[in-house]
Formats: structure tokens, sequence, C-alpha cells
């Protein structure tokens, strides 16, 4: 019988390294893929009426450009709001106000929508620390998407965004991981999934 605690420290322990390449990213790196990744997905959400994502923190791809540039394509953009107790995410529509929230994360500033907005979403972009090749996504660990997701529709295009290099073979999953429909790089562009074989 399988330890149902594996997939779990086993997390664990490539989030520590992954985080810690990401810290050691020269500053100058992160900038070019910051304009990358924000540019790719301008121009493959092109479109696009509703779409959810997230304000990157300065070890995520997009840091200091994503909110913006997404502003441009003229959709209406949820962006999250950690909640002050429980994991499931609120949302609110990105005015271009941040202010910061839970943990020093930048959200919104105006009404929250409630979890449910989410589903209003075409594309759902979410953070990871790595996708492998059927879509299962390595995030921080904190448990809020994985509860937010369930929110999301069914045909919502799940994409997340990653550093060069953060594709894996196989990552640890659990029943509750919602494989993403795709992932953005810097050098790798927009790549579709074929999701998890049923």
């Amino acid at each position: 019988m399988v330890d149902p605690a594996a997939p779990v420290l086993a997390k664990a322990v490539l989030r520590e390294r992954l985080l810690g390449r990401r810290r050691a990213l020269p500053a100058e790196q992160g900038r070019a893929a910051a304009a990358a990744v924000a540019d790719i997905l301008v121009q493959a959400l092109a479109g696009v009426r509703t779409l959810a994502a997230f304000v990157p923190d300065a070890t995520e791809p997009g840091h200091g450009r994503l909110p913006a540039a997404l502003a441009g394509l003229g959709a209406r953009v949820l962006l999250p709001v950690v909640p002050p107790g429980g994991r499931t995410l609120d949302w609110a529509v990105g005015s271009g106000r941040l202010a910061p929230g839970r943990f020093g994360l930048l959200e919104p500033v105006g009404p929250r929508l409630g979890p449910d907005a989410l589903g209003t979403a075409d594309v759902v972009v979410v953070p990871a620390l790595a996708v492998d090749r059927a879509g299962t996504r390595l995030g921080r660990g904190g448990g809020y998407y994985d509860t937010s997701l369930v929110h999301a529709r069914s045909d919502a295009v799940l994409v997340a965004l990653l550093f060069d290099g953060e594709r894996v073979d196989e990552l640890p999953a659990e029943a509750h991981d919602r494989p993403v429909t795709a992932v953005v790089s810097p050098s790798g562009g927009w790549e579709e999934l074929p999701g998890r074989p049923s």
C-alpha cells in the first residue's frame, strides 16, 4: 500500500529546491522573464472577455508586469484576495489599484465578489513552481488554489506561469489536484497540455 503522506513529503522537498532556485535568479533575468510572460499572455488571450489572474510576487514570473499588461486586453480581469480566514480565495475586479493584503501580498482595491466569481472566467492564470507533462501543477503548498479552483468552470482554460526549466516529466499528484491545460514560460511560449489520463 502506498503511504498517503508520500506525495505531500515529495512536494515539500521539490518546493524547497524550486524556491531556492528562483531566489537565486538574477534580477535582470527576472525582469526579462516578466516582460516575456506578460507579452505572451497578452497575445494569447486577445479576445477573452473575463479572466482571472494573480499579482506575482518577486519570486514569480510576471512580477511587476502582469496585472498592468492584462489590463490592456480590455477584458474583465479578476484578481485574488486572500481571506482573513479559510483557504478559499475571494476575487475583485482589477482596477489598477493594489494594496497589501494578507501575507503582504498585493491585492485589488474594490468590492469583493466572493469565491463563486471565479466561475465567470473563461481563463484562469495560476501561479506554479513546476508543471509536469500531464498538467499537474506544484504550487506553494498553502492550498488556496486547490480549494478555489472548484469554483472555476469545467471548460475554463487553466494556464500556469513558469520560468524556463520548470517543466518536468512528472510530479507527485493528489486526488484534489486539478491539472492545468496550458503553461507559459519565457522561452517556451504558450504550450497546450494533454491533461491527466482518465
